[in-house]
Order: C-alpha cells, then structure tokens, then sequence
C-alpha cells in the first residue's frame, strides 16, 4: 500500500495573515503545493496579494488582524479552519527613550494582539472538530533582543509566551499551537539594512547565510501535518543557528 507524500495536507483549508510578500508569501505557497486551500490575508499589498491567490488556486482577503472585529470577520470569512498561521507583523524601530507610544502600540497590536484575536476566533471551531494546527511566527529578536526594537522584541517574545499557554489549552481537543523563530532571512526588511549590519548578523550565524522565506514555510508545513501529530507548546527555531 501506497504511502502518502511526506507533510502532505490534502484537502485541508488554512487562513496565513500577513501573506502578501516574504515569509506570509512562501508559507501560503508551500501550503498550496502541499495541497491545502488557502486564504491569504493582507492590509496592504492588494496586487500582490490577489496576483499570488490566482497563482496557487487560494483567496486573498483584506483585513487589519490589530483590530479584533475585522479579524473576527476575516476567520469567519475563512470558513472551518484546519490550519492558522499568524504571520502579520511590523517594525517601528526607535530607542526607548525617543519611542512614542504609537509605534509602541501598532507594533504590539499588529504582531501580538492579533494573535490573540484570530487564535480566539478560530479556537472555538477547531476544539469542537477536535482537529487543528496553530502556527504563529515569532522572531529571534524576542529570543535575544535588539537595539531599538523593544516593541518589536516585546511583541515577539509575547508570541512565545502566548502560544504555549494556547497549546495547554487546546491540547485536550486535539488542537496542537507552535512557534516558529525565524533568524535573518531575505525579506524587505533584510533587503534594506546596510552591508555592515548584514555581515555581523552572517558572523554570529553558524551556518554563515541569511535565511530564505523557503526555509521557514518548510517548518510551518511540517508543523501543520500529520508528522508533527505530536509536537505542541513547540518553539521551533529556524535561524542557522543564531540563538544557539
């Protein structure tokens, strides 16, 4: 008898927030060529968005995940959900001392708070199937911290925190929550830094190369599938080797 592929996730529907470039983008991709019916979610981005759902067979859907209603009616408009992947996140980078509170509070709200709301909304409906996956995608700057980025460090160390308090939650219903931390990896964000920042992030990276968005749809995959039947409260780290 036949074998299924590895990681395969036929038939299974997932909502990626955050999906319309970078790492959102390889997460919805890799979903799609795994078999999964996928909603994009974006605010901003609208042709990249709309132009990758054409390409993979998904949805793209707008919404802004920092406020609890419009993610309330993006998971209801996503249908009975297998698989939740909190990407959606921002930087407003600043020393503390200089930071006001608005890039304080749409940072935290972009990249935490939305965690919250979509995971509240989706969290009813996955415990009474008594199936479902919850990624939700941290950063190893809340692992280590960074230079003008407390609420971005802040926010993403909250994910961790959150995340393994949901998978003791929900673990009795056979609904399973993990993170993943990705280190520096090729993104818009990356693609701006100058080469002297770049290279120290290469020097304190064991295997000596900035990640690529690939690299962490592929955990994210395998998380969600039948493999990984039995890994929740999970902080999966895919950054070279950065936070050894």
């Amino acid at each position: 008898m036949s074998r299924p592929a590895f990681c395969a996730l036929d038939g299974k529907t997932a909502l990626v927030t955050g999906a319309s470039r970078g790492i959102g983008r390889a997460i919805a991709t890799d979903l799609a060529a795994a078999g999964v019916s996928v909603v994009l979610s974006y605010r901003t981005g609208a042709d990249d968005a709309t132009a990758l759902a054409a390409e993979i067979g998904g949805r793209a859907v707008r919404a802004d995940v920092s406020d609890s209603e419009s993610a309330r009616a993006l998971v209801e408009e996503a249908g009975d959900l297998d698989i939740l992947v909190n990407n959606a996140g921002v930087t407003r980078d600043g020393l503390l001392v200089r930071m006001s509170d608005e890039d304080w509070d749409t940072v935290i709200d972009t990249n935490l708070s939305s965690c919250f709301y979509t995971c509240r909304a989706a969290a009813r409906g996955m415990m009474k199937r008594r199936s479902g996956a919850v990624v939700n995608i941290s950063s190893i700057v809340g692992l280590r911290g960074n230079w003008g980025q407390t609420n971005y460090a802040a926010s993403k160390a909250g994910i961790i925190g959150f995340t393994k308090s949901l998978a003791r939650e929900l673990g009795s219903r056979n609904v399973r929550a993990n993170v993943v931390v990705p280190g520096y990896v090729k993104t818009q964000l990356t693609d701006v830094l100058p080469d002297g920042a770049t290279d120290a992030m290469l020097q304190n990276t064991p295997l000596g190369r900035l990640g690529d968005p690939e690299d962490v749809a592929g955990a994210v995959r395998f998380l969600c599938s039948d493999e990984a039947s039995f890994i929740t409260g999970a902080v999966l780290l895919v950054d070279g080797g950065l936070g050894m």
